[in-house]
C-alpha cells in the first residue's frame, strides 16, 4: 500500500502503532492532526475525485477563461427566475383561500389549511430538489425541469379558473349563502383536479428554492479577493428579487383578479412564470456550473453504517493504523475540497477509523473518508439554526390567513383611494425593499462600529436580530388585536364581522407588517448566507435546502398549532379563539401565545448560536505545508 503519512509539528511520544497515547482524551486531541492517506481507494460511485470546486461549464468541462463566465450578468438572469418563483408562490398564498371560499365553496378554515399545506409542501420538499442537485443533476438541470413542472401546474390552474366546467354553479351564491354554506359544492372531481394542478406547483417549487440560490452563489469566483462582499451583496439583490415578486403579488395580480377575473390573475403568475424560463435558459452559455458530487444520502449512510460496524473498536486498539483519507489536494467526493477533522461528534469518527483488517481495498461501507465524515458533523451541527427559524415561519404563515381577517373588519382607506384588503400583505415587502436598500448605507456603517464586523455583523447575528424583532411584531399584534375586539364590541360590530369599522383604520397593522418585514430581511437573508458558506462544498444546494424545509414546517406548525388551539380553547356552543367571527374569537390570545413560544426560540438560538463552531477550511497553503 502506498501510503503517505501526515503529522502535526507535536510529536507522538508513546509507542503504540499510529502514534497513539494509552489516554483517549489526550487521543482525543491528537486525532485531529493525525491522518493516514492512501491511494487504494475504491469510491462508491466508481468515479476518480476532481479538485476542489472547479467550475465547469454545461458539458462538464472545466472554464478556462472565467472573465467570459459568471458574475453579475449571469446572476442577474437567474434572480428574474426567483422572481417569477416567489411572484407565483405569494400570489396563490394570497388568492387561492379566496378562490376556494367564492369560487369553490369551500368552508374558510379548510381552504386556509389546504393553502398553508400547500405552502408548507413546496417548502419543506426542497429537500427533493436539493438532494438530486447534489447527487445527480447539478442546480442548473434540476432548476430547469423544476421551474417547467412549476409552469404547467399554474397553466393547469389558469384553466381551473377559466373554464366553467372545473367550478361549482355560481348561481343563487351570494354573500349570506356562503356565509350559511347553502352554496352549491364543487363536485369531488373539481377538487382533485384543483389539488392535483396546485401540489404539481408545489412540488416544482422544490428544485427551484433549495438550488436559485446556491446556483447564483456560484456565478462568483472564490478565489477573489472581493469572493465575500461579493456574497454578501448577492444574497440582499436575492432577497430583494423574492420582495420584488412579493410586492407585484399583493398589488399586480390582485388588481387583476378585481378587475379582470380570477382566470387572468393566475394567468398573470403563469406568463411571468413562463417569461422567466425563456429568461433562465437565455442566460445558459454564461452559467458556471459545480459538478454534483454523488448521492448525499449515500455517504451519509456510508458513514452511519461504518460508524455502527465500528462502534466497538477502541481508538487505543493494536489494530489502529489512523483516521483514512485519500492522498494529495483533492478529496474523494467530486466538487469537494477536503475538510479539516474536528473534535466533535467523536462517535462518528469511527467510521474513518482504519484498522489493520480493513484491508487494502476497504468498502466504502466500513471505511469511510475524514472528508466525507466531516461532511455528516456538518450537516448535524448546522441543523439547531435553521430549526430556530421555524417560529418565524410559522409566525409569517398566521400573519398571511389572521392579518387578513382583521383587515376586513376596519378602514382601508386612503384619502378616496380603498385598498383591496388581499394588498395589505404588501407592506413587509415594502419594508423589506427600504432596507435593504438602506442595508450598506445605514445598517452597516452603524453596526461595524459597535461589532467590529467589516460587513456590519456576522451571519448569526443577523439572524438573531430577525428573531427578536418578530417578538416584537408579534407582541404587538397581540395588542393591537386586543384593543381592535373590544372596539368592535363597544361599537355593535361584535356579530358584523365582514363590516368595516369607519373610525378604525387597517394602517395599524402596518406596524407589525414592517416589524415582521424587518425580521424577514435580518433572519432569512443572514440564513441563507450562513447555511452557504457553512454546507460541504458538494451539499451547497441540501443547505439551502434547510431554510426551505424550516419554511415548510413553520407552514405544517401554523395548520397543527391551529388545530390544537380550536380543540383546546372551543366551549360549549363551539366557539374558540379562532372562530370565524373574528371579533367572538380571540385571535389577541393567539398572538399572545405566539409572542411566548416566539421568546423561547429566541432563547433557544443563543445558546445554539454561541455553541456553534464554524467550520474550518483548508488552505491551498496549509494543504501543502501539510504534505511536506
Amino acid at each position: 500500500m502506498v501510503a503517505s503519512e501526515i503529522k502535526s509539528p507535536l510529536s507522538f511520544e508513546q509507542g503504540t502503532p499510529g502514534g497513539c497515547s494509552s489516554s483517549s482524551v489526550h487521543h482525543r486531541k491528537q486525532l485531529s492532526v493525525f491522518f493516514i492517506e492512501s491511494d487504494n481507494r475504491r469510491l462508491a460511485l466508481g468515479r476518480g475525485y476532481t479538485g476542489g470546486t472547479t467550475p465547469v461549464n454545461i458539458h462538464g468541462k472545466p472554464i478556462t477563461n472565467l472573465s467570459k463566465t459568471g458574475g453579475w450578468i449571469a446572476a442577474f438572469f437567474i434572480f428574474g427566475n426567483e422572481m417569477a418563483e416567489r411572484m407565483a408562490y405569494f400570489g396563490l398564498s394570497v388568492n387561492m383561500v379566496a378562490f376556494m371560499f367564492y369560487v369553490m365553496h369551500r368552508p374558510f378554515e379548510s381552504s386556509s389549511n389546504a393553502v398553508n399545506n400547500f405552502l408548507g409542501i413546496s417548502q419543506a420538499s426542497s429537500v427533493l430538489g436539493g438532494f438530486l442537485a447534489d447527487a445527480y443533476l447539478g442546480r442548473y438541470w434540476t432548476i430547469a425541469i423544476f421551474t417547467t413542472m412549476y409552469l404547467v401546474g399554474l397553466v393547469g390552474i389558469t384553466l381551473g379558473a377559466s373554464l366553467k366546467m372545473f367550478a361549482p354553479d355560481q348561481s343563487n351564491c351570494g354573500q349570506l349563502s356562503l356565509l350559511l354554506g347553502n352554496c352549491e359544492a364543487a363536485k369531488s372531481w373539481q377538487m382533485l383536479y384543483l389539488y392535483t394542478v396546485l401540489y404539481i406547483t408545489g412540488f416544482g417549487a422544490a428544485g427551484i428554492r433549495p438550488c436559485v440560490s446556491s446556483f447564483g452563489a456560484d456565478q462568483f469566483d472564490e478565489k477573489s479577493k472581493d469572493y465575500k462582499t461579493h456574497l454578501d451583496r448577492f444574497f440582499n439583490f436575492f432577497y430583494l428579487s423574492v420582495t420584488l415578486g412579493a410586492i407585484i403579488a399583493f398589488t399586480l395580480v390582485v388588481y387583476v383578479q378585481m378587475e379582470l377575473g380570477w382566470g387572468m390573475a393566475f394567468g398573470t403568475l403563469a406568463t411571468a412564470m413562463g417569461i422567466s424560463n425563456a429568461l433562465f435558459f437565455a442566460g445558459t452559455p454564461l452559467y458556471r456550473h459545480r459538478l454534483p458530487g454523488g448521492s448525499p444520502l449515500t455517504r451519509v449512510a456510508q458513514v452511519l453504517v461504518a460508524a455502527f460496524r465500528k462502534r466497538n473498536a477502541a481508538f487505543t486498539s493494536s489494530e489502529f493504523i489512523g483516521l483514512y483519507e485519500v492522498p494529495g489536494l483533492k478529496s474523494a467526493i467530486s466538487g469537494s475540497r477536503k475538510i479539516p477533522h474536528s473534535d466533535d461528534f467523536i462517535w462518528l469518527d469511527k467510521a474513518a477509523l482504519q484498522l489493520k483488517e480493513d484491508g487494502l481495498e476497504p468498502s466504502p461501507w466500513k471505511l469511510c473518508t475524514v472528508t466525507q465524515v466531516e461532511e455528516v458533523k456538518i450537516l448535524i451541527r448546522l441543523i439547531p439554526i435553521p430549526a430556530c427559524t421555524i417560529m418565524l415561519s410559522l409566525v409569517l404563515t398566521e400573519y398571511l390567513t389572521l392579518s387578513v381577517q382583521q383587515a376586513y373588519t376596519l378602514n382601508t382607506h386612503i384619502q378616496h383611494l380603498k385598498l383591496p384588503v388581499t394588498c395589505m400583505p404588501v407592506f413587509p415587502g415594502l419594508s423589506i425593499f427600504l432596507i435593504l436598500s438602506l442595508y450598506y448605507s445605514v445598517f452597516v456603517p452603524i453596526t461595524r462600529r459597535i461589532t467590529g464586523n467589516p460587513h456590519g455583523a456576522s451571519q448569526l447575528q443577523r439572524v438573531g436580530i430577525g428573531l427578536a424583532v418578530s417578538i416584537i411584531s408579534v407582541a404587538w399584534a397581540g395588542l393591537f388585536e386586543n384593543y381592535r375586539r373590544h372596539y368592535a364590541i363597544q361599537h355593535g360590530f361584535e356579530f358584523n364581522f365582514l363590516t368595516q369599522m369607519p373610525e378604525l383604520t387597517a394602517y395599524w397593522l402596518l406596524i407589525q407588517y414592517c416589524l415582521i418585514g424587518i425580521a424577514e430581511v435580518f433572519c432569512i437573508v443572514g440564513l441563507l448566507e450562513f447555511l452557504y458558506e457553512e454546507a460541504p462544498d458538494a451539499m451547497k444546494s441540501i443547505g439551502s435546502a434547510y431554510a426551505a424545509l424550516a419554511g415548510g414546517l413553520g407552514c405544517f406548525a401554523a395548520t397543527i398549532l391551529n388545530n390544537i388551539v380550536k380543540a383546546a380553547t372551543r366551549d360549549s356552543d363551539g366557539k374558540s379563539w379562532l372562530s370565524q367571527n373574528i371579533n367572538t374569537g380571540r385571535f389577541d390570545c393567539l398572538y399572545w401565545l405566539l409572542t411566548l413560544l416566539s421568546f423561547l426560540n429566541f432563547c433557544v438560538f443563543l445558546w445554539s448560536a454561541h455553541r456553534y463552531k464554524y467550520r474550518a477550511v483548508e488552505s491551498e497553503e496549509d494543504k501543502s505545508r501539510a504534505l511536506l
